[in-house]
């Protein structure tokens, strides 16, 4: 905070304060040296960049942007945080994840950083009966337990429960969730589930164990299907709806009925949107509770899980860079817990240092970045708050046509919301396939001589509802058929660089040219004569002037010397023996699916 001098003169004083049309004309005069010819408002949209569910961030915001009052922490609309005090006493709770326990695991997680423990139990996780063999040693009093269960959770929390009385702690000392979810289960395994159970677990903790919640309304079978963030928002809010009407027609009030729900959201590596979605979801719920007459209960107990969808199978250290990012992104917009999936999650089961890392990341950012000292950083941002509030109306949006289509349930049956989710989908893959979103390691930058990183198979997860994808998928494919062909030939295939004129004329070209090729698991061949190299195909790079001047002759040479193929790296021309071209925004994907395809790579 500037301090003025005792007699208020401020050094800024004597100049006038720049208006917003002064910097538009500026950001004109920049695209105009760029071709651009655009004036007033369509030069600030040249420089927006336009999201999902038809937001657009744009280049500068000023106190002309406004949004709600977003409150005060710890008060309704609860966007600034659930809690007055937010994450400041012991920063957000450190929630570590096992799908299968090696002896000390858990014991080593809890006496170096984490704070709860979320165990996959059932089909495909910790047996239900291992339960008291996996929590051995663990003080249920200190530790909260959150059950992921599935059609199991009627059986979990039972033994759960079991434990807890079994080992004397006190019911009103409990805390954790039973992870019971049964709209979640439908959606990832296209099979309904009875509520009643559920109703009579929420009765019984309502009644005995205050700190323990019943119901998680999770978010990530949408996000992993391909949802966007408003689509993410839209839907937990109507499931949270469908618990709510459940729980109190079998006789909880509203505010028992809300005290019973934990919200569980991703977290991707769009720190801002990240930031954004878990403020716009506190506001949306404190909504709900507000119209069904509870509105004190509109606190969102959020529960944060670093991305699936983000996480790589190929250099999959670059992980820990999107997980850094995603955990960062979740303390900043208030999460209560944060869970970061260890680096090798994609690969299988996390090895021991895999889960340091990852219960390090939120070591590192509480500890040494102080995260959690300040309450809703963000807050107060022009940027966040109108993407605060634009998310909100456009989650809104979404919930309302579910509500409007008969609830959650029927959305599920219907089949709508898979449609609602394999469209957002399908124009994100557009993004992905054009490198319009690059993933480092994979699209961008890739690393063909990388050695293998295995793991031991995890568990398979539920099936038969939505689908899971992964941003990854396309050119894990790509590669994937490359890996067959250096198994069964002994190298990759390839292509050769023909360069044209000085470095200084064909390294972007060559550079560019090599990355892209790469990320189909094409090898790039820069040295010696194309006779030598081994490729049947051969890329020209240089400057557009030398194509002007060698590209055609350059192409035939390379034809009568054996090429079945010649690209132009640059936008495309009408050049003879140029067969075909890459540029930045052409599909990568179809353009290597196609190369292997001549390659006769299957």
């Amino acid at each position: 905070m500037t301090v003025l001098p005792d007699d208020g003169l401020s050094l800024a004083a004597e100049f006038p304060d720049a208006t917003h049309e002064q910097w538009q004309r500026l950001v004109e005069g920049v695209l105009r040296k760029s071709g651009k010819e655009v004036s007033g408002d369509a030069a600030e949209d040249a420089l927006s960049t336009t999201l999902e569910d038809g937001l657009r961030t744009r280049p500068l915001y000023t106190a002309r942007d406004t949004a709600p009052d977003p409150g005060l922490p710890g008060f309704a609309p609860f966007v600034r945080g659930g809690r007055s005090e937010g994450n400041t006493a012991g920063g957000w709770d450190v929630r570590q994840r096992h799908a299968a326990v090696e002896d000390g695991a858990i014991l080593t997680d809890l006496e170096n950083g984490v704070t709860s423990l979320w165990l996959l139990v059932g089909r495909g996780g910790i047996p239900v009966s291992g339960l008291a063999r996996v929590l051995d040693g663990v003080y249920l009093d200190l530790a909260p337990v959150v059950l992921d269960a599935g059609r199991d959770v009627e059986a979990a929390a039972a033994e759960l429960l079991r434990l807890y009385e079994e080992r004397g702690v006190d019911p009103k000392a409990v805390r954790g969730n039973l992870g019971a979810d049964p709209l979640g289960h439908e959606a990832r395994t296209g099979t309904a589930q009875d509520f009643a159970p559920v109703a009579a677990l929420a009765a019984r903790c309502a009644e005995t164990c205050p700190g323990l919640r019943t119901l998680t309304v999770d978010a990530l079978p949408y996000h992993e299907a391909g949802g966007s963030a408003a689509q993410e928002l839209g839907a937990s809010l109507a499931t949270g709806v469908a618990y709510l009407r459940e729980l109190t027609e079998a006789g909880l009030t509203v505010e028992q009925a809300c005290a019973q729900l934990e919200f569980r959201y991703a977290a991707t590596a769009d720190q801002f949107l990240t930031v954004a979605k878990l403020r716009a979801a506190r506001r949306l719920w404190a909504r709900v509770a507000e119209v069904c007459g509870a509105p004190g209960a509109g606190a969102q107990v959020q529960h944060a899980v670093t991305s699936p969808v983000m996480m790589t199978r190929r250099d999959p250290w670059v992980n820990m860079l999107r997980t850094t990012v995603a955990t960062l992104a979740a303390g900043v917009g208030g999460a209560d817990s944060v869970t970061v999936l260890p680096f090798d999650h994609a690969l299988g089961l996390p090895d021991a240092f895999a889960r340091r890392i990852a219960r390090n990341t939120s070591t590192i950012l509480l500890e040494e970045s102080h995260l959690a000292r300040v309450i809703d950083p963000a807050g107060g941002s022009w940027y966040v708050e109108s993407l605060t509030d634009e998310l909100a109306r456009a989650g809104w949006e979404f919930f309302r046509s579910i509500e409007r289509d008969g609830g959650q349930a029927a959305v599920l049956r219907s089949g709508r919301i898979r449609t609602d989710l394999a469209t957002t989908w399908a124009e994100r893959s557009k993004k992905l396939a054009k490198r319009r979103e690059p993933i480092t390691g994979v699209s961008e930058f890739p690393h063909l001589a990388e050695k293998p990183v295995e793991r031991e198979p995890a568990p398979e997860p539920p099936s038969g509802g939505l689908p899971r994808v992964r941003r990854d998928e396309a050119y894990e494919e790509l590669r994937a058929r490359s890996d067959a062909h250096l198994a069964a030939t002994g190298s990759r295939p390839r292509v050769f660089l023909a360069t044209i004129g000085s470095a200084a004329a064909y390294t972007a070209r060559s550079t560019f040219a090599a990355n892209l090729f790469q990320a189909g698991g094409i090898e790039p061949v820069t040295e010696g004569r194309f006779e030598d190299s081994g490729a049947t195909e051969a890329v020209l790079c240089s400057s557009d002037a030398l194509y002007e001047e060698q590209a055609e002759q350059v192409a035939r040479s390379l034809k009568e010397s054996g090429a079945r193929h010649v690209v132009l790296a640059g936008r495309p021309a009408e050049y003879a023996d140029i067969d075909s071209y890459v540029f930045a925004g052409c599909d990568a994907v179809a353009l290597l699916s196609a190369t292997l395809d001549r390659m006769g790579v299957s």
